[in-house]
């Protein structure tokens, strides 16, 4: 992953090597929170996002770049190691934010009028959607949280819906 990733920015990369964050990586991860702030990458898959929960835990003010997993993908194998440069790039310059407050904006009826729920093509719709607005893939109500989590602006939203829909 370190190499895909330097191969489309020059950045420090901390990498966690899986689940068992040592604790000299905390430290690490703590320390450049506090000076430069972090931006959590991971894979885009089960493994990945219980990474990002992890440190997402510790250091809320993390942002957050999400890769599509069609675009980190080579045969079986997902990985930002599987994804371009010109992919990486796109994923960076969708940098998710997290709000500072709770208030719920989207509910599961937006979800349902998006066509992001109930419908044959609802998981197929959520990945466009996830990776046009920079938030990653997630189930129904995963998506609502993320939507409202990364004040995802309702126009921004509603344009990439119909975007979506023109596809």
């Amino acid at each position: 992953d370190t190499n895909a990733v330097q191969k489309a920015v020059e950045a420090f990369i901390i990498e966690t090597h899986g689940y068992g964050i040592s604790r000299s990586t905390w430290e690490l991860l703590e320390k450049a929170d506090k000076e430069k702030g972090l931006i959590i990458f991971t894979d885009p898959d089960y493994s990945g996002e219980e990474i990002r929960r992890k440190i997402s835990e510790k250091f809320p003010s993390s942002k957050h770049a999400y890769m599509p997993r069609k675009k980190a993908t080579k045969k079986d194998d997902i990985g930002i190691e599987n994804a371009t440069p010109e992919a990486i790039l796109e994923a960076l310059g969708k940098i998710a934010y997290t709000k500072e407050t709770s208030e719920a904006v989207y509910t599961m009826a937006d979800l349902d009028a998006a066509g992001l729920t109930g419908n044959p093509k609802a998981k197929e719709n959520r990945e466009f959607l996830g990776s046009e607005l920079g938030i990653g893939y997630g189930n129904g109500s995963t998506f609502l949280k993320k939507l409202n989590r990364f004040g995802i602006e309702k126009e921004k939203f509603w344009n990439a819906v119909e975007k979506m829909r023109d596809k």
